[in-house]
């Protein structure tokens, strides 16, 4: 499923925006694309913090630089979107990242020759991150650790979509998408945060690491 950006020059469509946006972290599910920039040139300012997701979503694309932007892959168009789509990857999937490290890396060349060769400024190094957080048993309060989890905050880390998952005999976990900067978060200090609220999480665990 992707969110079409043009009902964003519409009125409300914030509000549909913002509900979509319970689910997944970009407009086209869980990585960045065209769709994204697109939707964002519909925004002439800061959104409405009452969208909690759209603003989220709002201040994380506004963290790219122009080159950032331009290297994205190309949106999908719905007629023409296929199963094993190359342009996504779904994290709550098996993924491909060899594969769509490549894709990224030949649309950032193919940015810097049209610019004419032209040195690109310096890009920060980002990185798409799903923790597997699990709890005691059935009995823990699956909201209140997710919000434990959301107040861990730290420079270079964005929270995105969570969901939570079926492990066994009622139990579930909370799996939950994050961006982080690399050169300014650690995974490991956000596991530690993370596992310090032992009284409702017994471990955590990274099931997916995407550069992006």
């Amino acid at each position: 499923m992707v969110f079409d950006v043009k009902s964003l020059a519409q009125n409300g469509a914030a509000e549909k925006f913002d509900t979509y946006l319970d689910d997944f972290s970009y407009v086209g599910g869980y990585t960045p694309s065209q769709a994204d920039v697109e939707a964002f040139s519909h925004f002439n300012s800061e959104p409405d913090v009452k969208h909690q997701n759209v603003h989220r979503w709002w201040k994380h694309i506004s963290s790219f630089s122009s080159e950032e932007k331009a290297s994205f892959p190309a949106s999908e168009k719905k007629e023409e979107k296929k199963a094993d789509d190359d342009d996504e990857i779904d994290l709550f999937g098996d993924g491909d990242d060899e594969e769509y490290e490549k894709e990224l890396e030949r649309r950032r060349k193919e940015a810097e020759e049209k610019r004419g060769g032209k040195k690109s400024k310096e890009v920060i190094a980002k990185s798409s991150v799903l923790f597997d957080v699990k709890p005691w048993d059935d009995t823990t309060d699956l909201k209140l650790m997710e919000e434990k989890v959301r107040e861990i905050q730290m420079e270079g880390l964005l929270w995105g979509a969570s969901k939570l998952v079926e492990v066994a005999f009622g139990v579930k976990k909370l799996t939950i998408n994050a961006v982080i900067v690399d050169d300014l978060v650690s995974t490991e200090d956000i596991e530690e945060q993370i596992t310090a609220h032992e009284d409702l999480v017994q471990s955590v665990d990274i099931a997916a690491f995407n550069k992006i």
